[in-house]
């Protein structure tokens, strides 16, 4: 990910609603929600949504499928691996030892 794009996804991000999004996504897993659910689970107006879906897609935080008349969105796990790959990158001055603790925390967190 180049820095441009690491800024689109961080300004999507710098929004509660668009936050809470992606994290449900992310928990929803594989199968992913319907816009329906998101708008029930979230308890945010329909519009609100749509529009905050729209900025998370074009900072290619999460992907959509339609499905007859609705839609079901899911999280672009390789736009995620793209942004923590930025900020990663150049972890601990070279010395990925000293990022371990960091990594190990994260794959025990899932």
């Amino acid at each position: 990910m180049d820095k441009i794009s690491a800024l689109r996804a961080f300004s999507a991000l710098g929004q509660e609603t668009r936050l809470d999004v992606l994290r449900l996504l992310i928990q929803a897993g594989p199968e992913g929600m319907a816009a329906g659910d998101l708008v029930t689970t979230l308890g945010v107006r329909q519009n609100t949504l749509s529009a905050n879906l729209g900025v998370l897609l074009n900072a290619g935080l999460v992907r959509n499928q339609r499905e007859g008349r609705s839609i079901r969105y899911f999280v672009d796990l390789e736009g995620v691996r793209g942004l923590l790959g930025f900020l990663l990158r150049d972890c601990c001055g070279g010395r990925p030892d000293v990022c371990q603790p960091l990594l190990d925390d994260l794959a025990r967190a899932t």
